[in-house]
Formats: C-alpha cells, sequence, structure tokens
C-alpha cells in the first residue's frame, strides 16, 4: 500500500514540475470566493433567454429536454438545476450525492491527487458543489448527459468537484460546457474532475468551454480505466480565453483498456494555453491515442503529449499539428514517448507551420477566392474523425467548430 501512495506522489511532483515549466502563475487571493446564491429552478424554461443562448455556444442545449438523458447546471457557487430523464442514469449535486452513497469517499480524491498543486488543495479547501454522474450497471444513455458551469459574477472564483463513474458494461455519454455570462471580464475556475470506467464500461466526455477573454482556468482531472473499459475524451476551446492549463491524465490499468483524447485549440490574441493528455498503459493489450489540432491567430499555445507504455504488448500513438496565422502566434509542441519493455509499439508525429500557399492557389483554381479557400484549409484542419462519437456529440462539435469560423480568418 505504501508504495502504491508512493508512486502516486511520485506522479503528482513528475506533473506538477512539468507544468510549472510553463504558464501563469496566478495569484489566488485576487479572486472573490463568495457571492449571493441563485434560487433553484424547477424548469429549464425558467432560465434567462440570454443564458440559455451563453449555454448553447458551450454545447449545453437547455431549450428542451427530448434529446438529453439528464442535465446539471450550476450557476457561480450555486446549483440551480438537476435532473435525470432516463432509468439507469443519475446526475446531482455532489454533495448530494456524498450524503445518499457512504462508498463515496472511496473514490474522492483517489484518481486525482490532493496535494498535486495549489489548484487541488484550493479545490479542497474552497470546493463549492460540482456534480456527480454515474450510469449504473449495464445501462446506457440514450442521448448524451449534460452539465454546465456558468459563471454570472464578475472576479469570482469557482471551485468544483466531480465524480463519474460508468459501473461495468455500462455506457456514458456527457457533454460539459463552461461558460460565462457576456458581461464577466476576469474569473477562476478550478474544476476536479475524477472518472472511474469499469470493466467493459465506456464513457464518452465532450467538453466544450467558452469563457470570458481574462478567465483563468484550471482544470485537473484524471481516469482509471479497468479491464475492457473505453475513455473517450473530446475537448473544445475555440473562443477567448486569458490563461488556461490542463494536463488530464488516463490510468489504463486493466487487460485491453482505452483511452482516447482529441483536442481542439484556437488562440486569440493575449490568449494563453497549456494544454495535453497523458497516457499510462499499465496492462497488456491497452491502446491510447493523443491527437490535438492547434491554431494561433496571435496567441499562444503549448501542445503536450505523454503516453508511457508500462508493459508488453501495448500500442499508443500520439499526433500534435499547429496552424500559425499570424507572426505574432506561437505554438510548442512538446510530444513525448516513454517505453519501458522490449514489446511496446508507441509513435508519433508533429508539425507546425502556416497555411501552404499551393493548397491555397489549387483552390482558387477551382473557383474558390482567397478568403474561401483559406476557410475551407482550416476547417479540414479542425476536423478530427472521433470513433465511437455518438452522432448527438458530434452535431455539438461540428456545431463548435462551425461557430468559430466566421470570425477566424
Amino acid at each position: 500500500m505504501g508504495t502504491k501512495k508512493e508512486g502516486k506522489k511520485a506522479l503528482a511532483k513528475e506533473a506538477r514540475d512539468k507544468m510549472a515549466a510553463f504558464g501563469t502563475d496566478i495569484d489566488l487571493e485576487a479572486f472573490s470566493s463568495e457571492t449571493t446564491a441563485h434560487p433553484y429552478q424547477e424548469n429549464l424554461s425558467s432560465f434567462p433567454r440570454s443564458e440559455r443562448q451563453q449555454m448553447l455556444k458551450a454545447g449545453v442545449d437547455i431549450t428542451g429536454e427530448k434529446r438529453r438523458s439528464g442535465t446539471f447546471i450550476q450557476k457561480d457557487l450555486s446549483v440551480v438545476y438537476s435532473r435525470s430523464y432516463q432509468e439507469g442514469m443519475e446526475i446531482m449535486d455532489i454533495e448530494e450525492a456524498r450524503e445518499k452513497y457512504d462508498w463515496l469517499h472511496e473514490y474522492w480524491w483517489k484518481a486525482v491527487p490532493v496535494d498535486m498543486d495549489k489548484y487541488t488543495s484550493r479545490a479542497e479547501l474552497h470546493q463549492e458543489h460540482g456534480y456527480f454522474i454515474r450510469s449504473l450497471p449495464r445501462a446506457r444513455s440514450v442521448y448524451p448527459l449534460q452539465a454546465c458551469l456558468y459563471l454570472e459574477e464578475d472576479n469570482l472564483a469557482q471551485d468544483v468537484h466531480n465524480i463519474i463513474i460508468a459501473e461495468e458494461e455500462s455506457e456514458l455519454h456527457i457533454i460539459t460546457g463552461c461558460t460565462t455570462a457576456p458581461h464577466v471580464k476576469s474569473g477562476l475556475h478550478v474544476g476536479i474532475s475524477e472518472f472511474y470506467v469499469k470493466k467493459g464500461a465506456k464513457i464518452t466526455f465532450t467538453m466544450i468551454h467558452n469563457w470570458a477573454e481574462k478567465m483563468a482556468v484550471r482544470p485537473r482531472s484524471a481516469t482509471i480505466v479497468e479491464e475492457g473499459g473505453v475513455f473517450l475524451s473530446n475537448y473544445v476551446c475555440m473562443q477567448p480565453a486569458g490563461t488556461l492549463q490542463m494536463y488530464p491524465v488516463a490510468h489504463l490499468e486493466g487487460k485491453g483498456a482505452t483511452a482516447r483524447f482529441n483536442s481542439i485549440l484556437i488562440a486569440t490574441p493575449g490568449s494563453e494555453m497549456d494544454m495535453g493528455a497523458r497516457v499510462l498503459l499499465k496492462a497488456e493489450g491497452a491502446r491510447a491515442e493523443i491527437i490535438s489540432r492547434a491554431i494561433t491567430t496571435g496567441g499562444k499555445i503549448i501542445a503536450r503529449g505523454h503516453i508511457k507504455g508500462e508493459v508488453p504488448q501495448i500500442k499508443a500513438h500520439l499526433e500534435c499539428k499547429g496552424l500559425i496565422l499570424s507572426d505574432e502566434g506561437i505554438i510548442h509542441a512538446i510530444p513525448e514517448l516513454e517505453g519501458h519493455r522490449q514489446d511496446v509499439d508507441l509513435s508519433h508525429e508533429a508539425a507546425v507551420g502556416k497555411i501552404a500557399q499551393e493548397q491555397i492557389e489549387y483552390l482558387m483554381a477551382r473557383g474558390l477566392s482567397q478568403e474561401e479557400a483559406a476557410s475551407t484549409i482550416v476547417r479540414g484542419f479542425l476536423h478530427v474523425e472521433i470513433q465511437g462519437l455518438p452522432p448527438e456529440l458530434k452535431e455539438e462539435m461540428d456545431r463548435a467548430v462551425e461557430m468559430c469560423q466566421e470570425g477566424l480568418l
């Protein structure tokens, strides 16, 4: 037991050291930790039209409940709506879940070390709600469940802790959208998310960020995947964000476990994004893939990827591609492969550059204007084919890409 704890501490220190090398340090005392509570809403129709529009930009659709299996909404520090619409699916306030289930403490800070950095420590000391999502054994979500973390007050710190569990042979699809009210200029979001994929289960998790221009965003998440389990993570951030730093990790602990991370990033002037993913393949037959697409129009992107093969007969691939659309922009790709056995198959591909002039000329020769040609190339660049993504989630990702297209070029 002691050896396992020491290993987790060493892993946390390694991640902490890597993240400390880049990114902006944040004065946590610069943000408010208190605000007026918001009332609970019994109906989604009670939310103002402006809030519904902002949530929709982050993939959360509360105009109706026909294409969702459950909805959770937290505004500032208050849970204002939580309801499941499908049998076998649970979605609720994490505090309600801790009161309901005595066993939940066994998952609390198990995947993410509480002492990983000052942000995890803050979340433990200042945590205000968050969500609990769970699929019961052999249950499969007909439609995605959705969760929205919404900031209404300017310069507020929102600290949440989320637990997501897919029980054995179940299937769970989730959209989570993080966004701010139009008048909000700055704030701090610290989100701890711990995922548990049990034997033969599957989680598809799509996160869309639509923050204010001076937001400081510090998610910390980790996933434990058991035998035959599948974890698919899709991350989209195509709107201005002051400073974003996230480095999720997946522990493939069961035979034949699989993890895939897909991310789409666009950094506008003034934005700083330190983004990546790690996969630790610890069991025979494990598979992993990390795919990222990064575009800068003047901001800074650090695109990380780390794959570690610890046992024989595992396979993983890392791919990072960046497109620079402004001389003021910076993309720093940091791919890492780490093999500890002879019989491992690890590969990576990284490329950073501009739109090729010959591509522009090729499309213009076929009748497109220069602007149309550039837009077509960018659209194709941002397209990431994601296996196993339900149609509803694919529509949300495609819509997010389309919404950013208009102001990108």
